[in-house]
C-alpha cells in the first residue's frame, strides 16, 4: 500500500520495519533522560516518587530509581534482552500508579479521578508507554516464534 504526498509516493510497508525500532529507541531515550534527572537531583517528579513509596528513604530511592531507569533505557537503546527489558519496563511504568493509591491528593483534584492534576496527567500518560512496551514485546515474541 502506498500514499501520495505531493509528488512523492510513500511506501507504508517501510513503516512496519522502521517504526518498532524507532519506538524502542524513543522509549529508551526517555528512560535515560528521566533517569539522569533523578540521579542528578534535578527531577521535577521526585516528590511523586517519594509520595508513591513513602516508606523508603528518598535520598536513596530517587537516585537508585534513576540509575535503574538509565539501565533500562540503555538496554532498550542497544536492544539486548528485549523480552526481559520490555517486561520490566511495563512493570516499572505500572508501578508509577502507586501514587494514585498512596497520595491521591497529588494526582486528583478533590479526590475526583476525572479531574487530574498536572501530576496525575503525567502519571496517566504511562498507560501509553505501557501499551507501547507491550506492542514491542508482542513483536519480539512474534519474531521468536514465527
Amino acid at each position: 500500500m502506498t500514499a501520495r504526498l505531493g509528488e512523492r509516493t510513500i511506501p507504508w510497508r517501510h513503516l512496519d520495519r522502521v517504526a518498532p525500532p524507532a519506538l524502542r529507541i524513543s522509549i529508551g531515550v526517555v528512560f535515560v533522560w528521566f533517569g539522569v534527572l533523578k540521579v542528578t537531583g534535578d527531577s521535577p517528579v521526585a516528590h511523586l516518587v517519594g509520595a508513591a513509596v513513602p516508606w523508603v528513604d528518598q535520598g536513596f530511592l530517587v537516585p537508585a530509581l534513576g540509575w535503574f531507569e538509565v539501565a533500562l533505557g540503555v538496554a532498550l537503546l542497544i536492544g539486548r534482552l528485549p523480552r526481559l527489558t520490555l517486561v520490566v519496563v511495563a512493570a516499572h511504568l505500572a508501578g508509577t500508579f502507586l501514587v494514585f493509591v498512596q497520595a491521591p491528593a497529588l494526582v486528583m483534584t478533590g479526590g475526583n479521578p476525572l479531574l487530574l492534576t498536572t501530576n496525575g496527567e503525567f502519571v496517566l500518560k504511562n498507560v501509553v508507554l505501557i501499551c507501547a512496551a507491550l506492542v514491542l514485546l508482542g513483536r519480539v515474541e512474534e519474531r521468536r516464534t514465527g
